[in-house]
C-alpha cells in the first residue's frame, strides 16, 4: 500500500484539475451559441472537448448534450425517465453500498428519508457556532492576521475538509490523519482520465485510496457505536437515525461518509474560490458585503449560480423520450450542461453578470430535484462562515497587484489555482 500513502492533499486536488484545465476556449462563448442554435445536440459535447465522463464509458450507448435552463429542468426534475443508477458503473465502483447519486426509486426515497434530516439547517446550525467558526477563525486565519497577505487557496484547499473531518466525528487532534483522508478521497475524484495509460494508473491509486478510506471510516463508526453513539457529531447520527423502521448499519455508514468525502472538500473548496475572485474583482459588490452581512448569503448562490463548480450532470434516458422536440432512444445518456444553462438568457436577466440583487430564482449548481446535493446546506454554511470572517479579520482586503490576477478556469471542475490577496 506503498504508494496510496504517499499521496499529497496538494497533489490529489491538482489530479484532479489536470483532468481538464478548459484554458485554451471560451466556454461560456460556446454555450452562448450552442443555446441560441443547438439546444439539444446528439453528441458527446463534454468528450469531444476532452473531458473524461460517464457518458462515454460505453461507446454503444448515444449521447445527448443539453444546453438550455428548461430542459435542464425537465431532465433533472424527472428522476423517473432520466435515472441515475448507471453512476455506480463509474463513481460506484469506489463507493460499493450506499452511495445516493447512483440510486433510483423507492431504494432512493428510503435512503434520503433516512439521511435527508441530519443535513437540515437546524442541524447544520448547531455545527456552524460549535465547530465551524472557532475552526475558521483560530485554526486558520487568525494566524494570518499579521502577515497582510496570503494565497486563500491554500486556505481554500483545507478548511472544508477539516470542517467536514470534524463534523464527522473524527478525533479533533489526528491533523495528519485528517490531511491523508482528504488526499484519499481526492484520489478517488482523479480516477476518470482521458489518456489511457493514466486512467489505468489513476483507477489503480483510485481504487486503492477508496479501500484506505473505507478502512479508515469503518474504524471511527465501530468505535462511536461502541460509545454509545450520543454525540452531535454525523456518525452518531447516522447510527440513531430511522425511517420507516430500519437503520443504517456499519458497513451503510461507513460507504455513504466515504462517499460525501470527495464532494465535501472539492466542490466547497472551488465554490470559495470563485466567491472570492468574483468579490475581488469587483469591489464595490465586496465593500457592500462587508457592510450587510445580509448580502453573503446572496453572494454565495449568486457565485453558484454564475460559476458553478460541477458544470454539467448526466442521466439516462429509461424509456423513448422527447425533449425540447428531439427523440432520446431509451438508454440514452443525456448530459446537462449546468453551466449553460445557468446562464440561459431567457431563464435569468442580464445573465452573464454577476449580480448579487437578482431575484432568487432556482439554478443547477447543486443539482436539482431529487437528486439536489444533500450536503448544500453544510457547504454554504461553511462559505458563510468562511466569507464572515475572512471580512471580519482582514481589514480592506483586496488583490495582490504584484501577483497573476487569477483565473475561474476548467470545463469540468471549475475554480481558480491561485487567489493571491493583501490587506491592512
Amino acid at each position: 500500500m506503498s504508494s496510496v500513502k504517499d499521496v499529497t492533499l496538494e497533489s490529489a486536488f491538482a489530479g484532479v484539475a489536470d483532468n481538464y484545465r478548459g484554458e485554451d476556449v471560451d466556454l461560456h462563448a460556446i454555450y452562448r451559441e450552442m443555446r441560441k442554435n443547438s439546444p439539444i445536440i446528439a453528441e458527446n459535447f463534454m468528450g469531444k472537448l476532452g473531458v473524461p465522463n460517464i457518458a462515454g464509458l460505453d461507446p454503444n450507448r448515444p449521447t445527448y448534450t443539453v444546453f438550455k435552463y428548461k430542459d435542464v429542468m425537465t431532465v433533472l426534475r424527472d428522476a423517473a425517465n432520466y435515472t441515475s443508477g448507471f453512476i455506480a458503473e463509474g463513481l460506484g465502483a469506489f463507493f460499493d453500498g450506499l452511495i445516493l447519486t447512483g440510486m433510483d426509486g423507492e431504494a432512493h426515497k428510503k435512503a434520503r428519508g433516512l439521511l435527508q434530516p441530519i443535513f437540515m439547517p437546524d442541524v447544520v446550525n448547531t455545527w456552524r457556532d460549535s465547530k465551524m467558526d472557532p475552526i475558521v477563525r483560530n485554526e486558520y486565519l487568525l494566524p494570518l492576521v499579521p502577515k497582510k497577505k496570503a494565497d486563500l487557496m491554500d486556505f481554500g484547499l483545507h478548511f472544508p475538509i477539516r470542517l467536514i473531518y470534524a463534523l464527522i466525528g473524527f478525533p479533533d487532534d489526528e491533523p495528519e490523519k485528517i490531511e491523508q483522508y482528504a488526499a484519499w478521497a481526492l484520489a478517488i475524484l482523479a480516477g476518470p482520465q482521458v489518456d489511457a495509460e493514466k486512467a489505468a494508473i489513476a483507477r489503480k491509486a483510485a481504487m486503492e485510496a477508496a479501500q484506505a478510506l473505507y478502512d479508515a471510516v469503518k474504524e471511527a463508526v465501530v468505535a462511536v457505536r461502541q460509545r454509545g453513539a450520543e454525540g452531535n457529531d454525523l456518525i452518531s447520527r447516522l447510527i440513531r437515525a430511522e425511517y420507516e423502521g430500519r437503520k443504517l448499519d456499519d458497513h451503510e455508514i461507513t460507504t455513504f461518509v466515504r462517499s460525501l468525502l470527495p464532494a465535501a472538500g472539492e466542490t466547497t473548496t472551488r465554490t470559495f474560490g470563485s466567491l472570492m475572485v468574483l468579490l475581488l474583482e469587483r469591489p464595490d459588490v465586496l465593500d457592500r458585503v462587508r457592510k450587510d452581512r445580509s448580502l453573503v448569503g446572496k453572494a454565495i448562490d449568486e457565485a453558484i449560480r454564475f460559476e458553478p463548480v460541477a458544470t454539467f450532470k448526466v442521466r439516462q434516458a429509461a424509456q423513448d423520450l422527447e425533449l425540447g422536440g428531439v427523440r432520446i432512444p431509451k438508454g440514452a445518456m443525456v448530459q446537462c450542461i449546468v453551466s449553460s444553462a445557468n446562464r440561459d438568457e431567457e431563464a435569468f436577466e442580464n445573465s452573464e453578470e454577476f449580480d448579487i440583487d437578482r431575484k432568487l430564482k432556482p439554478s443547477f449548481g447543486f443539482g436539482f430535484g431529487p437528486h439536489m446535493c444533500i450536503g448544500q446546506f453544510i457547504a454554504k454554511t461553511e462559505l458563510q462562515v468562511a466569507l464572515n470572517a475572512i471580512l471580519d479579520l482582514f481589514p480592506n482586503i483586496r488583490l495582490d497587484p504584484d501577483r497573476p490576477k487569477p483565473r475561474i478556469t476548467g470545463a469540468q471542475l471549475r475554480g481558480p489555482h491561485s487567489v493571491p490577496v493583501i490587506w491592512d
